[in-house]
């Protein structure tokens, strides 16, 4: 199955999150969700795990708190749950046994691949393979020994069965009999006459109790289970050709504005009704403004030590030097930007909830932009607290109308915004990459900030063009930035290059406004940003093995963190 196609269903609350436990998206949220997964292919309770980590799990899992993340996984924990942090403890509680193996580099594997070895109380064994491919997203390409590729763009049914005649024609009859309709249908077997394993992924999730013991039944099958991927599975609308607001471009994206005259937020919003309902959408979009407020906030009145211990208290510095600095560099607006965009990073750093968007190392750019504009704007809540003076100046008043803030909640304007940054989120995550470890930082601060300009556009009154064209000249200016965390932690560099991220996306967004316009339009710089990243060697990926890593003073600073000791 094409990336494009697996995507049709994201929902923008991928892109606008997960709302996790810091502080990697891919390295913890992800992990965490590969570990739910495998988990679900085994009955009964288990109670030995051996994680198997390659490539850039191998090298940066501790300062990400992979391994946490893993063991909190197979405990059945959500990615916001605070108790991930002691997920060694809750396994020996539980009596769950586990180990880590470090395997190394195998450029033929994912950059983020896991193993994962199990076993049951009845001392049954199960294997899984996994991958996170960034903001949260999974794939599951092993199963037992058995290639597989497994998304979650359709509910999928694994089986377990006998490799003898009949076996997949009585799966087939009992499927037609329930209703299921199949989308795609993939058989495997170990050796002739021995285990075989059916992948069905169907149109619809059949999770009822008794269609699954319809299924165990069957005199061939030894073991059934739908397997949900978290966060991908969608209802059966999402591959529907009738959707009208299905787009994979730009210049789709634009085709469809135009239509409809209506903005890209709009847009995006339709789409995530008409995939997944309009109260489910309405109430996760206020969950995100509200997570977002309390992640941009918190940390600026109560800072917390980094995990690793390299941040923290940063971003209060930041806003209370605001009015000694602010004038005479950044103005006051986007010097609260970069103040909540910081204090992200260091709420995501000592584990604490944030939201990704689209990454948790990028996290801080959409919000810090988003929330600093709309709270000039006048755009919050009524009991929203300012967290610093708003901007004044003589021009001000004449430039921007600061608005009544809704008694209602977060403004039609700010949720839009919000839907707009997902828009163009999704279009990088479909047809480029968000993830450091395929891409470099250039995926990750550079997709955000290029979502944040893009948005910004959106808030000011700018045309979808131009919010498009300020996203491409947002990722042109910061296009081939790698991704090279001091000691594998989302600490140093990432809470800097959140603040350049911030001014990038202002910027940007600043020169489309005035009508300056990109050269290269926003589907070619997509592609362009993906081929740099895939030109970066693995060391500038999320390894630690390059950059600044590797620096001396990085290297004893490192040395003196008791993080992956």
């Amino acid at each position: 199955m094409s990336q494009q196609s697996a995507s049709l269903a994201t929902s923008a609350f991928e892109i606008l999150g997960p709302i996790m436990v810091g502080p990697s998206s891919s390295h913890t949220a992800g992990a965490l969700r590969l570990a739910q997964v495998a988990s679900s292919l085994l009955e009964g309770t288990i109670t030995s795990v051996r994680f198997t980590l390659w490539n850039s799990f191998a090298q940066t899992y501790q300062g990400h708190g992979t391994d946490r993340a893993l063991v909190a996984g197979m405990l059945g924990l959500q990615t916001d749950d605070e108790q991930i942090r002691d997920a060694f403890t809750l396994a020996k509680e539980r009596s769950m046994n586990f180990e880590f193996v470090v395997a190394g580099e195998n450029t033929s594997l994912h950059p983020n691949t896991v193993d994962i070895e199990m076993t049951n109380t009845q001392g049954l064994h199960a294997t899984v393979r996994g991958e996170s491919l960034g903001g949260g997203k999974i794939r599951i390409s092993r199963i037992n020994e058995v290639e597989v590729n497994i998304s979650g763009a359709y509910c999928t049914l694994f089986v377990a069965h006998r490799d003898a005649p009949g076996a997949l024609a009585a799966l087939t009859t009992l499927l037609a009999e329930e209703s299921v309709n199949i989308a795609f249908c993939s058989t495997y077997r170990t050796e002739a006459g021995g285990q075989a394993y059916s992948v069905f992924e169907t149109d619809e999730y059949y999770s009822g109790s008794s269609f699954i013991e319809k299924v165990k039944s069957l005199d061939l099958v030894d073991y059934a289970t739908f397997i949900e991927v978290p966060g991908s599975a969608a209802p059966s609308s999402s591959h529907s050709a009738s959707n009208p607001y299905l787009f994979s471009s730009a210049q789709e994206l634009l085709s469809l504005c135009e239509a409809q005259s209506v903005n890209i937020g709009k847009i995006m919003t339709e789409r995530e009704r008409y995939l997944y309902g309009k109260e489910a959408t309405t109430h996760t979009i206020r969950k995100v403004i509200q997570v977002m407020k309390e992640e941009t906030s918190d940390p600026l009145l109560n800072p917390k030590p980094s995990l690793g211990g390299f941040i923290g208290g940063e971003a209060q510095k930041i806003n209370k030097n605001t009015f000694g600095l602010a004038g005479s560099l950044m103005g006051t607006v986007q010097t609260n930007a970069v103040a909540r965009a910081m204090a992200v990073l260091e709420r995501s750093a000592a584990m604490g909830v944030i939201v990704a968007a689209p990454t948790a190392g990028s996290a801080g750019v959409v919000p810090g932009c988003l929330l600093a504009e709309a709270e000039y704007l006048g755009l919050l809540f009524q009991d929203e607290p300012l967290l610093n003076e708003p901007f004044q100046s003589e021009t001000s008043q004449e430039e921007f109308s600061r608005k009544e803030p809704s008694p209602e909640g977060p403004s039609e304007c700010l949720q839009d915004a919000l839907f707009c940054a997902a828009a163009i989120g999704y279009l990088l995550s479909t047809n480029a990459c968000v993830a450091g470890a395929e891409g470099g930082c250039q995926a990750e601060v550079g997709s955000a900030a290029a979502m944040a300009a893009g948005a910004l556009v959106q808030m000011l009154g700018g045309t979808p063009k131009q919010c498009l064209d300020a996203a491409s000249l947002c990722l042109s200016n910061l296009l081939g930035l790698v991704c090279d965390p001091v000691g594998g932690l989302v600490e140093v560099p990432c809470q800097n290059r959140n603040a350049i991220g911030v001014s990038a996306a202002f910027s940007s967004a600043q020169l489309a406004l005035s009508g300056i316009t990109s050269l290269v339009p926003f589907d070619e710089m997509a592609r362009v940003m993906l081929e740099v990243g895939h030109a970066l060697p693995a060391t500038l990926r999320e390894t630690a093995l390059g950059g600044i890593a590797t620096a001396p003073s990085a290297l004893h600073a490192c040395h003196h963190c008791n993080t992956c000791k």
